[in-house]
């Protein structure tokens, strides 16, 4: 008889809630099988059994507090009771063959021969990454897989980043849940590869398995048996205002239950509840009455920081710190270049090519890099040397899935237009479901961030190092402007916020270099003149 202590679940936890006991006090266990589900601040894990037993004592109750490194549940090793442990489960003859499924989910896989796990082993992803967020398993426990198909999404500091399958075979154990931060060089996943001739004993097994997991998702089914999608802290958020995870009509994803869905629930319900006791009563204490009941929903959420989110944190604290910010904001008119832009779209799009104004900015500050290279270079780590690069690589901020991402068009200095357009497109793209790859991440050599998009007008960018100058493009504005005639004419202004490195950017040459950008934009036929 021992007690089982709850671990360490990592990142700092020391307590969690004791969310669902997935078996009762005197129940017989397997080695592995889902013992409860807790609850931490950062994602929902379940705790499995850590050898065949009997539970005889559960030391808490549903929606208790556990504490690591404390007695969760009490068990008694069956292999301690000699021939009594057959008898106490003899209602299911397959259990008997408990050993073999042990041998099997052994990481080494030395004494199991053909009917052995691998353990999928998360790799190096690079950048110096050690850990990285499970977002979706795109398999479940008992799945067959082949040979690179997609398994899980993970979420780095830098991107999202698919983890396909080594071979071919059937996934015996997922080791993370979703959400939940995985380590480099440590167990993803483990399967049978499908070239082993497995006992017919370990392919009959996954069928408990199965039903350990429908029994795992009863609490959040529809009366279907379906599992609705939702991320563990909405589901702790139905089970704190006593809701039905199926009332709550979910407009994410494949029916993804988002909390904007569930506060919308909580305040449609509210507003009903309030309408038959609209009396005088209500009316004379109506704001106390609206507190009163709101108060649960009053309660400090946390939320971690990480991944892309806790990489912009790292990365603007360093640059806003380090880098002495010079900022300079001029007016644009664009109105030349909104026309030629309409006299070009339809050849554009005859070519397969989406033409905003984004690639004419781009073009037009290559071609005025070529004049001020400076604004084109990097610093050394000492402050000692101006690192002048071979290319424009200019990089743009997008507001994506995964949070800020920026991007890069290697060599703009050397593609067309429409070559610009179609990258341009498909960074955006990429960038708004999270999938930018490695590759379109690194070498930026200068950033414009197009805060027009959502509305804004001037601003204090921060330069996204080692970069030495970034602009943020405001929104174009119908203003009036006096013509070559004195007559008050309509124009399309638009705004734009430059930061430049003061360590090596002076006032003089940025606005020198603005100048020659502007020059550009508002007479966009001269670009004609300087294109190679």
């Amino acid at each position: 008889m021992s007690d089982f202590i709850l671990p360490d679940i990592g990142e700092g936890i020391v307590e969690c809630e004791l969310v669902k006991w997935l078996v009762s006090e005197g129940d017989v266990i397997e080695e592995d099988q889902p013992v409860a589900e807790v609850m931490t601040d950062k994602a929902l894990v379940e705790i499995p059994a850590p050898y065949k037993g009997r539970v005889t004592r559960l030391y808490y109750k549903e929606g208790d507090i556990a504490k690591v490194h404390a007695p969760l549940f009490e068990l008694v090793d069956e292999s301690e009771s000699g021939g009594q442990a057959p008898a106490a489960s003899s209602p299911e003859p397959a259990e008997p063959k408990a050993a073999p499924v042990a041998e099997k989910q052994s990481p080494s896989g030395a004494e199991s021969g053909d009917n052995a796990t691998e353990d999928f082993i998360l790799p190096d992803i690079g950048e110096g990454i050690v850990e990285c967020e499970v977002v979706e398993w795109r398999v479940a426990e008992g799945d067959e897989i082949e040979e690179d198909q997609p398994v899980v999404d993970v979420m780095t500091d830098k991107a999202m980043v698919e983890i396909t399958a080594p071979k071919a075979g059937r996934v015996t154990k997922l080791y993370h849940q979703q959400q939940a931060m995985a380590k480099v060089h440590a167990p993803l996943f483990a399967f049978i590869p499908r070239d082993r001739e497995e006992p017919e004993e370990s392919r009959a097994k996954p069928e408990p398995a199965a039903q350990l997991s429908t029994a795992t998702a009863s609490p959040v089914a529809k009366a279907s048996g379906q599992r609705i999608p939702a991320s563990p802290a909405v589901r702790r958020l139905v089970r704190e205002h006593e809701l039905n995870l199926s009332d709550i009509a979910g407009s994410g994803k494949d029916g993804r239950v988002l909390k904007a869905d569930v506060l919308a629930h909580i305040e449609s319900g509210s507003k009903s509840a309030q309408a038959p006791d609209s009396g005088h009563e209500a009316q004379a204490s109506g704001g106390t009455v609206t507190r009163r009941q709101n108060a649960p929903e009053q309660d400090v959420r946390v939320e971690p920081i990480r991944g892309m989110k806790a990489a912009m944190a790292k990365s603007m604290v360093k640059s806003a710190t380090t880098i002495p910010h010079f900022i300079y904001s001029e007016d644009i008119d664009v109105t030349d270049l909104l026309k030629l832009r309409e006299q070009l779209k339809p050849e554009a799009e005859a070519r397969g090519s989406r033409l905003t104004l984004m690639p004419f900015f781009m073009k037009a500050m290559a071609l005025a890099v070529q004049e001020f290279p400076v604004l084109n270079s990097q610093l050394n780590d000492d402050v000692t040397e101006i690192h002048y690069l071979p290319q424009c690589n200019i990089g743009m901020a997008v507001d994506g899935k995964a949070g800020l991402m920026v991007p890069n068009i290697k060599g703009v200095e050397s593609l067309s237009l429409l070559g610009i357009a179609d990258e341009v497109a498909r960074l955006t793209e990429a960038a708004r479901s999270g999938r930018v790859s490695q590759e379109d991440l690194k070498g930026g050599t200068i950033t414009i961030s197009n805060i027009g998009a959502l509305g804004g007008t001037y601003a204090a960018p921060i330069i996204n190092a080692p970069e030495v100058a970034i602009v943020a493009l405001g929104r174009t504005q119908k203003l009036p402007r006096f013509d070559a005639n004195g007559q008050v004419v309509e124009r399309a202004i638009m705004t734009v916020s430059w930061a430049g490195d003061h360590r090596i950017i002076d006032g003089g040459t940025i606005a020198r270099f603005c100048n020659r950008w502007k020059g550009y934009l508002e007479s966009p036929q001269t670009m004609l003149l300087h294109m190679g």
